[in-house]
């Protein structure tokens, strides 16, 4: 059998019930994804999904809720001391984090708990 991995298609992180409005005020307002609609039939679960360029975020609904602490997503971004800025003005708590020889990077934990982990690769 021949098969090939293309991509990621989306990254799913788990909520608790009734968090939608906190996850749009979040990944929407505050890291400026966009949200995506989501098919009718999956719109009954609960949970909203978000997106930037060709990655899909879902945040799920899952009762008992427990946040993810170590399990995270890694967002690559550019000009990374302006988003600590931004988030910073927005009440978000950053742990800095100099352990990736080659990046600057950071963790913040969504409105949820879930552990969320931004660099950027410096280049020399």
């Amino acid at each position: 059998m021949i098969y090939t991995f293309k991509s990621i298609d989306h990254i799913q992180l788990a909520a608790p019930k009734g968090s939608e409005e906190a996850a749009r005020g979040f990944y929407k307002d505050i890291l400026g994804f966009n949200e995506i609609e989501k098919p009718a039939e999956l719109k009954k679960r609960g949970g909203v999904w978000f997106g930037f360029g060709n990655v899909h975020i879902h945040i799920g609904i899952e009762e008992p809720f427990i946040p993810a602490k170590k399990a995270h997503p890694a967002f690559k971004v550019e000009n990374i001391e302006g988003l600590k800025s931004h988030l910073r003005a927005n009440g978000i708590e950053i742990t800095e984090d100099h352990n990736l020889p080659g990046t600057n990077r950071f963790y913040v934990d969504d409105p949820f708990g879930n552990r969320i982990e931004v660099l950027e690769w410096i280049t020399k």
